[in-house]
């Protein structure tokens, strides 16, 4: 039966993309449905404990994406013939005795509370700090000669923490706007400041209590290579968290109030910055945990010798949760992610046989990734993006296959970054072969495009999207209820009521949307005009933007 489930898949997905939703299965599609189905139930099985990265669990699950991989006739895309790329990991923590933070003002030391007061994030790269060093506001931090925004015109923050508003000025379209917001510790460095203190909250508005105690006991992990590089760009000494309270204070006898400030800010009138009249000083010290987990990489060789060093990256992340450590007796405890994102790697795998099993080999070469870390912060994707084991020029676009939900029959699929490439165009084209539309972003105030592992690759100029199944056919309602309800929880399992055919037609969707990115005369082009292409990619070729 296993033999069976396994066999290629070509004929019997193309049959299964012509099918009306609703037509019944024939033989070949149903083997189509059982392959998908198998795979999920795999990866989301109990006995792989929800693949926590690092864990025993996730490493049973990239021996078994391995063994797909070379059962469909891939070769090994990792370092020197492996399948793995092992991404290596740390994780920071504070540890005792507890961090001294105190702000100096005209010589007088007010010492703050830890985890009420202030929080310090832990150092990756520092096991012990002592800093002193002035403060200087700098309005919201941003630098961006794109947009004409330099908040840190005629000041002087070498050496210094800087304090910013969250945030971006009123007018900064919303993915813009989520991507100037992540890159603030990084225009900090760039200006030599040493660290940076967030004022926290909705935007210009205010601060949250709870943020200082969740940081005060909170982890952080990134990956660190042989060179002691890692993938928090900035590698500031300091980021603080301050109360609602001493962010105000920082702002005593300073030439604005911090209420002052924000009031600017929402009425419009972009905030200047000034020195600030304290010094901060900090005494802390971090623990370090390294280890490894395993990206899953392999690689159909294009079969044109003038277009086969391109590769198309076809990528779905394979780690999960793990177990839930507060949960009661009795209590479901294991976080299996069946749809986020077991589906999605099924997905990829289908695609992969799809492509591998067909007459003719795809003209430019395809790289299959099963990547790790995802839920740590988007890791696995960022390290292989920073050490790819092909030349990074030769990476022409990516699709990230991120929790599809094969709860209904689909009509539709989203492609977030459909606005800014012409990937979308044959992600459109793709579908209108199956009789599947591609619908606008339901959800821009999420600013999606720039929160999932493609986007490592859109900062380093390759044209990327995220695919999932779309809110049309009844779509809209099952995606609020499993983003309230089982989104992150043990509720992704297996008992919900997965349409399997469902999940094998996204995957053909996905085989023939690599396909043609792959046969294409020409690369994907960002769209003329774009602002990631402008920032990201300045020397490619344009396309230009499709009329409204």
């Amino acid at each position: 039966m296993i033999l069976r489930i396994l066999l290629p898949l070509a004929a019997a997905l193309a049959s299964l993309g012509a099918a009306s939703p609703l037509a019944p299965l024939t033989a070949e599609e149903q083997v189509a449905a059982n392959t998908v189905r198998a795979h999920v139930e795999f990866l989301a099985d109990d006995r792989l404990e929800g693949r926590d990265t690092g864990s025993r669990g996730h490493e049973i699950a990239a021996d078994y994406v391995a063994a797909q991989f070379r059962m469909i006739g891939l070769e090994p895309g990792g370092p020197d013939g492996s399948w793995f790329q092992q991404v290596p990991l740390r994780k920071a923590i504070t540890t005792q005795p507890t961090p001294a933070i105190s702000l100096v003002v005209g010589g007088s030391s007010k010492s703050l509370r830890w985890g009420v007061d202030a929080a310090l994030r832990p150092s990756l790269t520092e096991r012990h700090r002592s800093i002193s060093a002035p403060l200087v506001f700098a309005g919201f931090g941003l630098d961006e000669p794109l947009l004409g925004l330099d908040d840190y015109r005629d000041l002087s923050v070498s050496g210094a923490i800087v304090v910013v508003l969250d945030g971006a000025p009123a007018g900064v379209p919303t993915e813009v706007a989520a991507h100037l917001g992540s890159t603030k510790a990084e225009a900090a460095a760039q200006h030599g400041a040493i660290g940076i203190i967030h004022l926290s909250g909705d935007g210009p508005r205010g601060a949250r209590a709870s943020d200082v105690a969740g940081t005060a006991t909170r982890s952080v992990m990134s990956w660190i290579d042989t060179s002691g590089r890692t993938g928090d760009s900035a590698n500031l000494r300091a980021t603080l968290t301050l109360s609602p309270a001493w962010q105000a204070r920082l702002f005593d006898g300073a030439p604005k109030s911090l209420a002052a400030v924000r009031a600017e800010a929402l009425a419009k009138r972009r905030p200047v910055g000034f020195a600030l009249p304290g010094r901060m000083t900090v005494a802390a010290d971090s623990s370090w945990e390294n280890f490894a987990s395993p990206a899953v990489i392999g690689r159909l060789p294009g079969a044109d010798p003038a277009r086969a060093a391109d590769h198309i990256v076809l990528m779905a992340h394979l780690d999960h949760l793990g177990v839930k450590t507060d949960a009661k007796p009795g209590e479901d405890r294991i976080y299996n992610g069946a749809l986020d994102n077991a589906a999605g790697v099924a997905t990829m795998l289908e695609a992969a046989r799809e492509l591998a099993g067909a007459a003719r080999r795809p003209a430019r070469s395809v790289m299959f990734i099963a990547n790790t870390a995802e839920e740590k912060g988007l890791l696995g994707a960022d390290y292989f993006a920073a050490h790819p084991t092909v030349p990074g020029a030769s990476i022409a676009s990516v699709v990230n296959l991120d929790m599809p939900l094969p709860l209904y029959d689909f009509t539709d699929v989203t492609a977030f970054g459909a606005d800014h490439s012409t990937v979308a165009r044959t992600v459109a084209e793709a579908g209108a072969s199956m009789g599947i539309k591609v619908s606008p972003d339901p959800m821009p105030q999420e600013s999606i495009f720039v929160r999932s592992d493609h986007y490592s690759f859109v900062r380093r100029g390759v044209p990327a999207i995220l695919l999932i199944t779309g809110y049309a056919n009844g779509g809209e309602r099952v995606w609020k209820h499993f983003l309230s309800k089982v989104y992150h929880g043990p509720a992704d399992d297996l008992s919900q009521p997965i349409m399997w055919r469902s999940l094998a037609r996204y995957a053909l969707l996905n085989a023939r949307i690599a396909r043609n990115l792959a046969d294409a005369p020409d690369r994907a082009r960002w769209y003329a005009g774009d602002y990631f292409a402008d920032r990201f990619a300045p020397g490619q070729p344009r396309s230009a933007r499709p009329s409204p």
